[in-house]
């Protein structure tokens, strides 16, 4: 069975909305080298419409020496929109049964199914209780406004599993999501 992995560039106020205006003074070979071995330990991507749509149009023509692009590109993706197409190569389109689709996928991929950004489809999945771990790296920043991770009425039971600073001044804090736990 697989598990559902949710990593998350975020500041300290939660605010997940465009880590590349507010991450990238921190950005490091740690950082890289996280990014890297969690992408290639998962099996599967999971995104919302408008992160996908950011991928799609930055990876398809991108090359590097680490094989980053290359799994990216080559892994199967799963897109939660209503019916817009979804051209990047291996996409599969989720449409309106999102709990029986993610627990379907979690029932048939062996390895992690990562999703990075989405926050209103990682919300929907906390709510449901699919979400198996909370990978997050926390930047000393704190932004006056932005998508946060979690809104009002988020819930969930965490239980920490690793924590460690990066030396460039983010925080890696990984959670074990307990199922059962939504409050």
């Amino acid at each position: 069975m697989g598990k559902l992995v949710v990593s998350e560039f975020m500041t300290l106020n939660g605010v997940i909305e465009a880590p590349e205006t507010w991450a990238m003074d921190y950005h490091d070979e740690e950082i890289m080298a996280l990014k890297l071995a969690e992408l290639m330990a998962s099996d599967a991507l999971l995104l919302g419409r408008t992160t996908y749509d950011v991928f799609a149009a930055t990876w398809p023509d991108r090359t590097d020496e680490a094989g980053f692009a290359d799994k990216i590109n080559s892994m199967p993706k799963y897109v939660v929109t209503s019916g817009e197409p979804a051209p990047w190569r291996n996409t599969t389109v989720i449409g309106s049964d999102l709990t029986e689709r993610v627990a379907a996928l979690k029932e048939e991929t062996s390895g992690d199914i990562l999703v990075n950004g989405s926050g209103q489809l990682v919300g929907a999945l906390l709510a449901q209780g699919l979400v198996d771990q909370l990978t997050l790296v926390v930047y000393p920043v704190v932004r006056a406004s932005g998508q946060r991770l979690f809104e009002d009425g988020a819930a969930a039971l965490l239980k920490l599993v690793e924590s460690r600073p990066f030396a460039s001044g983010p925080v890696l804090a990984t959670y074990a999501v307990r199922q059962g736990g939504q409050r």
